[in-house]
């Protein structure tokens, strides 16, 4: 979508379209929104408000400082202590957790066992000596030479 269509796109749920210059200059950080206008941007790209405030892992750069995506995430997704957290939020908190967790090295270690142990469990078994052709309790007969 262009810098153009979107600012059409807006226009449909604002009255008004947006220029190329104020989506560009808002693409960019240097234009602040209402929260209308934040509406119809995730009405537009037909997204959710949330999803717009989904960072990369490199810092954030504002205006007036960088902050990193850490402290981003925190500060997107702290609501209080009283506010539950919606769906979405709830997920990305779950997936950072579920990152935390599987970066530990004692993990890493239980997982490396996990996989070994599958290995096992799925490779051929090895000839044991039940599986001798004799049956047990028969001897075989040695024929004279």
């Amino acid at each position: 979508m262009s810098l153009t269509q979107l600012g059409q796109a807006m226009g449909r749920y604002l009255g008004k379209p947006w220029s190329r210059q104020a989506v560009h200059q808002a693409e960019r950080g240097h234009r602040a929104f209402t929260a209308a206008e934040l509406a119809a941007v995730a009405l537009a790209l037909d997204t959710s408000i949330p999803a717009l405030f989904l960072c990369d892992a490199g810092p954030i750069e504002l205006p007036g400082a960088t902050v990193s995506a850490e402290d981003y995430r925190t500060i997107l997704l702290y609501a209080g202590d009283d506010v539950p957290l919606d769906g979405v939020e709830e997920l990305i908190v779950a997936l950072h957790d579920i990152a935390e967790v599987v970066s530990r090295p004692t993990l890493a270690r239980l997982a490396k066992i996990g996989r070994i142990a599958e290995q096992i469990a799925s490779a051929p078994p090895a000839p044991s000596q039940d599986d001798h052709p004799v049956r047990r309790g028969v001897t075989r007969r040695k024929h004279p030479a």
